[in-house]
Formats: structure tokens, sequence, C-alpha cells
């Protein structure tokens, strides 16, 4: 029988802090698999709610203080935070850390940024305690029964959290979803551009089905036997499984559910994040910032249509065969995620060069092979292409993606043509191929642009003809 506790010591096997549907779900999973939980939410009602529903007949232990908390906790004491990320982390790590002796461990499991989980380890380092920030993806159901995770910080708290965590863990090919990623905020890093490449995977998904409806005309029970069947194919992800489900779901009238849903998309920042990081590290996450900014004009509902009834433009109809059209759009999604993914990827080689992270791309890769938002049949082919080769310098010289591209390129070029002609706004599919062109350009018109710095405010520029590392100024006005 779940009891709740106090004063008693060293019965709990770790600590977890917050009791919102996911630190129930992540306190359940630990529970499962064989360890003692004492868990504690600032409001006890919570706490004894939890105790004597879900968590009734488990190993979970309830405690109404941090003090009972900690006095519960073997040592080193392991203790989960699942609170709002900011300031409320703060705060808990504030009133935990006179508690605490060096060697005890703090895990903060919420959705924090990864500067702030670097400041968290490096104050609480002084004192001796160790921290870490791990990312974890996979919603409710994920972390209840098996998420993604993506620890790092205090290397040395891994051995004593490791078996906890990859036993929790979902599972790819026999493997769990689980490894230390590396030092500092590494883990909360890792996380936030997984949620990056999951707002792009989302748009990319919103604009074949904008195609779908607008430009061909098709309704939500027409389109779902396209997503299924895309689903499998090479597209084959949970984004694309739920995209043909939702387009089964109909409301009380029989009126496709997907029809009723306000065009107006929410986000939480870690997308902004991600925009924000890449351009510290000058590493172009194009799809992704577009994914963003989509978002936001999603938003203006009442300025978009005060616009529709004034501006002008296409009707928004495609013409061409309907099949064609559908074939080309596999493609042109295909061939934004491979881009979308090349980016993210990308971003972990700059940001493990700038913060001494030694992030391993094919261990990242297989961390989201399952249990995540963004686990697909396409994260195996990642898995595979660094782990042949952990030199790559980006994933669009690996033999596959390039093979993959070079197919699906002429459909995706006639998707964007045919969406421009339309009106159809594909923000992610036309950033992503003028990235691809520009990538794969031998001479950019850039040249230009440094003369003209030069021009004005006597940047000075290189020259073809000369080393790189050589600078002249021209006096352009002459």
């Amino acid at each position: 029988m779940t009891t709740t506790v106090g004063g008693m010591t060293n019965s709990a096997d770790l600590g977890l802090i917050g009791l919102a549907v996911m630190g129930r779900s992540l306190a359940l999973n630990i529970a499962d698999h064989g360890s003692t939980v004492a868990v504690y939410n600032r409001s006890p009602e919570r706490t004894d709610e939890f105790l004597a529903g879900e968590a009734s007949d488990t190993s979970i232990v309830g405690v109404h203080s941090v003090d009972d908390l900690v006095g519960t906790l073997q040592r080193p004491r392991i203790i989960v935070l699942m609170i709002k990320a900011g300031a409320p982390v703060d705060q808990q790590i504030e009133s935990l850390t006179p508690l605490l002796d060096p060697g005890d461990i703090i895990v903060d499991a919420g959705n924090s940024q990864f500067t702030d989980t670097e400041r968290r380890a490096a104050s609480l380092g002084e004192h001796g305690i160790r921290f870490i920030g791990m990312g974890v993806s996979g919603g409710e159901d994920g972390a209840r029964y098996g998420p993604s995770l993506m620890p790092g910080g205090s290397a040395e708290a891994w051995p004593h959290v490791r078996e906890v965590f990859t036993a929790i863990a979902a599972t790819a090919d026999g493997e769990p979803c689980c490894e230390w990623v590396g030092s500092g905020g590494a883990g909360h890093y890792v996380k936030m551009v997984h949620n990056g490449i999951e707002y792009g995977d989302m748009q990319v998904i919103a604009e074949a089905y904008d195609i779908l409806q607008r430009g061909l005309g098709l309704d939500a029970p027409t389109m779902q036997p396209i997503f299924e069947r895309w689903n499998a194919g090479r597209l084959d992800s949970y984004l694309i499984e739920i995209t043909a489900e939702i387009m089964g779901a109909v409301d009380a009238d029989g009126t496709p559910l997907v029809d009723r849903v306000l065009d107006a998309a929410e986000q939480k920042g870690t997308g902004k994040w991600t925009v924000v990081a890449s351009l510290d590290q000058a590493t172009p996450t194009t799809l992704v910032a577009e994914a963003v900014y989509a978002r936001i004009v999603s938003a203006m509902v009442n300025e978009r249509r005060l616009a529709a009834a004034t501006l002008t433009g296409p009707a928004g109809v495609i013409d061409d065969d309907p099949d064609d059209v559908i074939a080309d759009l596999e493609d042109a999604l295909y061939a934004s995620k491979i881009v979308s993914y090349a980016q993210g990827f990308m971003l972990f080689e700059a940001a493990s060069d700038e913060f001494g992270w030694d992030l391993d791309s094919g261990t990242i890769a297989s961390l989201w092979r399952a249990g995540c938002v963004i686990r697909s049949r396409f994260l195996a082919d990642i898995t595979a292409a660094y782990r042949a080769d952990p030199d790559i310098s980006n994933l669009l010289h690996d033999g596959f993606f390039h093979d993959a591209l070079t197919k699906a390129e002429p459909g995706w070029r006639r998707t964007v043509a045919r969406a421009v002609c339309a009106g159809i706004p594909v923000p992610a599919y036309s950033s992503a191929l003028a990235f691809y062109d520009g990538f794969r350009s031998q001479r950019l018109p850039a040249n230009l642009i440094q003369a003209q710095r030069d021009s004005f405010g006597a940047h000075t520029y290189e020259r073809v003809d000369e080393p790189r590392g050589r600078f002249f100024h021209t006096d352009w006005e002459r």
C-alpha cells in the first residue's frame, strides 16, 4: 500500500518533485522498474490524490515537505525535478541546496534552457552537488511507458543514475534510447534541437496538408489514406501516423474535427531557442526558423482575415494531375525533412566545438529512434550514416541521403513551383530548397555583398586569387 511518510530515513532510491502529468507518469515508470520513489509536490493535496489513485499499490511513497523528501533518500541522494522551467527550478534548487551533501545529485528533467543548465551545474558544483540536465521526450505516454532521455551535466553523476534511466527508457533495436550526451548543458541543448526539428517536421506535414486541401480540394477523409500510405513507406513516423488519425476524427455532427480547429498554432519557445542558438553559432537552421515564423504568422488571425479580404493573389488551385501532385509532394516532404535534420546535426557539430561537449551525432540520432515525438524510420537511416562514418562533415554527403535527395529533387522543385504559382505558402519546402541550392553552389553572390561592405564601411575583403586570410581594401568610388 502506498503511503505518505515523514521522518523516515534511507527508504527511497530517489526522489521526484513535481506531480503534474509528466512527473506522475515518470514516477510510475520508475516504480514499475523496481525503484522506490519518494514524491513531493508543493500542493500536498496533489500528492495525496496521486497516492490514493494511480500510485496506490506501488513502491511510491509521498512526503509533504522538502526536508522529509531529503530525509527519505538513500545516499548519494538523487532528486529529479519535473517542474516548470525558469525561476521555479532556481527556487527549488535554492531550497534543496542547504539540505544536501557533497556528492548528492539533482536531475532537472524539465524543458530548461541549456544556458540555465550550464549556470546551475557550475553553481551547484561549487557546493559539491552534482547536476544533470536531462531532456525528456515522448509526452505523457512516453514518460509513463518509455521516453527518449538525453542526460548531460556532471559526468560523475551518470554511473549513479544510469541503471534507473536506461531501464525506463524506450528501446530501439534492443538499445535503450538513453545515453550520456555531454557535460554542462549538453542534455538540454540536444533536447532543444530535438524540439526545433519537431517544429520543422510538423510544418512540412502542415504544408503537405495545405496543398492537398487548398490546391487539390481534398477533404480530410480523402487525405487520410494518403497519410496512411506515406506512413507505410519512407515517411514512417509518429507525426505522420497521428496526422492520419487526425484526418479520420469527426465532430459530433460528422464534420472532420480538424476543420473546426482554429488555425493559430501556439508555441512554448524551444523552437525559438533553437533558431537563436543557430544564429549564435553562425549555423543555418533555416527550415526550423521558417517553422517558427509560420506559427507566428498563423497567430495573426485577425490581421490575416483582414488581408484575405483586401490583398490580391492566385486562387490557390493546382490544376495538375492529382496523382502527380501527390507523388511530388511526398518527395518535397521527404527532401525538406532531410535538409532540416542535416541542419540540426550541423548545429550539434558547431555547439560541440564551441562548448567542448564532444557530442556524438550517431548517439544522438539513436536516442530519437523511439519514445519521442520525432521518432521515425528516418532516424535509423541517420544513425546508420553516422555509425558508418562518424567523421562525416555533413549528412548531405552520406551516400544514402545524397541518393535520396537526387531522386526527390525534381518532385521537390515542382512542388515549390506549383505552390508559388497557386499562392499557397510553403516556407519550409522553399527555404529547404534554397539552402540546398546554396549549399551546392560553388560560387554565391556574396562577393558583391562583401564589396558593398568594403565600399561603404571599409570592411575589407579577401580575393579568390590570393591565399585565405589576406585582406584588401579598395576605394570603390574613384
